[in-house]
């Protein structure tokens, strides 16, 4: 998980500041310098690191934060407000050209999930009703071209190309033209990576550049690449003055330091982070979310936009009316569960749940996993089951349950664990019919055996 150790080093920090009653500027002294620590092992620019512990403690160790009552909480609140600025404050957004199209030139290394990101664009503005156009302007990495087209296919986003022997130019100069004439509003233009930068990726750049003057020039990188991603950047916006950054493969980054470390070199602000190689949209990154989450505080608004942009209205209103009436299935349960699958891993939606990103180290001493293999388990068993088996488990007896176990390549103390979960949950139902009865109702969060959250139509 993002920022995971960073995360937890943080949060240990500050648990002894909370123990003391009043704090003294030795307390607030020691406590930055732990927090100084976690950032470097978090792989943030030394720099960076250096001007954020002079801001924290110059505002922490006024007199107004040490005589407060509740000093701890004071400084949390400081760090939390100087890690939000440190990755630029406000949610940095695309400019849209007051006259279409909006051009969008995608630049960065061979390697850091450009035509990806493209792609994951295209899908994000389609999906807010602009009709995008992928251009595929990188003339020679092998099936580049192809690759594009194959994402545009799944999209259903169109791909402009030209023949080969044509320039990235040409190619860009004739899509917007194409852009206008067929009324597509957005532009976005897949340019050639290099694996390092050189000067012949750079004029072609800045000949694309000139030639077709785009709206916004999205520098991605890789995440993972840490604090070689932050010299990418600074190099890409000396010779390109772009507009924001796209930080991909953030899931698999422990650390997070690229994230915490580019707004603060180049300028330059985070605009979308993308997670997973699924054809998902590109998130908008947040940087007053993403210090709630590193400090332990969730993020509940990411989560709840999520779950309405996955969640099938319709699907949750038929299930809402099952619970009234008590007649709760494992079809319905395993409907649910594809449901909350879209959301991502269980290990990200707990990071987004306050005071549940230390759950994860309590859930894997009951054998539950949160990268997907153990719901793959449960959805086996009732893939295993007959439509009557999975719509009365009472009938479910010894001969039954280990047909079932050897159907799904599993065990019969699997069938059993699920069955025994299964019927707790239908109890806890009943009981929230009730409530609900009584008109006390739940918030709507997916729900799994033996977590913490409501189904999704438990509203």
């Amino acid at each position: 998980m993002l920022f995971e150790n960073l995360s937890e080093r943080l949060q240990a920090t500050f648990k002894k500041l909370r123990g003391h009653g009043k704090l003294t500027e030795d307390d607030v002294n020691q406590a930055m310098r732990e927090v100084r620590m976690a950032l470097l092992e978090a792989d943030v620019n030394f720099k960076v690191v250096k001007s954020f512990i002079e801001k924290v403690k110059e505002r922490a160790i006024g007199q107004e934060v040490l005589e407060t009552l509740t000093p701890a909480q004071v400084v949390i609140k400081i760090v939390d407000e100087e890690l939000t600025a440190l990755m630029g404050g406000e949610t940095a957004r695309i400019e849209i050209a007051p006259q279409p199209p909006t051009v969008i030139m995608m630049a960065g290394l061979q390697g850091a999930g450009k035509t990806t990101s493209a792609g994951k664009l295209a899908l994000m503005f389609k999906k807010q009703g602009k009709k995008p156009l992928l251009v595929a302007a990188d003339i020679y990495r092998p099936a580049a071209i192809k690759q594009l087209q194959v994402l545009g296919g799944q999209l259903d986003v169109p791909v402009f190309s030209l023949p080969e022997g044509n320039s990235a130019v040409r190619i860009a100069q004739d899509a917007v033209e194409f852009a206008k004439s067929h009324l597509h509003d957005i532009v976005i233009i897949d340019t050639a990576g290099r694996l390092h930068v050189d000067e012949a990726l750079m004029k072609e750049l800045k000949d694309i550049r000139q030639s077709v003057s785009p709206h916004e020039i999205l520098l991605v990188v890789d995440a993972m690449t840490g604090q070689d991603a932050v010299h990418v950047a600074e190099t890409f916006h000396e010779t390109l003055t772009i507009d924001g950054v796209v930080l991909t493969k953030l899931d698999g980054d422990a650390r997070g330091g690229a994230a915490l470390s580019i707004k603060a070199v180049t300028g330059c602000p985070i605009k979308f982070i993308g997670v997973g190689e699924k054809l998902d949209p590109l998130e908008p990154f947040h940087p007053d979310r993403m210090a709630s989450r590193i400090l332990g505080m969730g993020d509940v608004l990411s989560l709840i936009e999520k779950a309405q942009s996955t969640f099938d209205l319709e699907e949750t209103q038929k299930m809402e009316k099952k619970l009234r009436k008590a007649d709760f299935t494992l079809d319905d349960f395993l409907s649910q569960m594809q449901q909350v699958k879209k959301l991502g891993s269980l290990d990200s939606i707990l990071g987004m749940i306050p005071g549940m990103g230390g759950l994860k180290k309590q859930l894997a001493g009951q054998e539950l996993d949160l990268d997907g293999k153990e719901i793959r388990r449960i959805e086996a068993i009732i893939r295993a089951m007959t439509p009557k088996e999975r719509a009365d488990i009472s009938i479910i007896n010894g001969s039954r349950r280990k047909r079932i176990a050897a159907g799904s390549g599993t065990r019969v103390q699997d069938v059993n664990k699920l069955l025994k979960q299964f019927g707790e949950m239908r109890k806890m139902m009943k009981k929230m019919k009730k409530q609900m009865g009584n008109g006390k109702r739940g918030m709507g969060m997916p729900s799994l055996p033996n977590l913490p959250f409501k189904m999704p139509f438990m509203r």
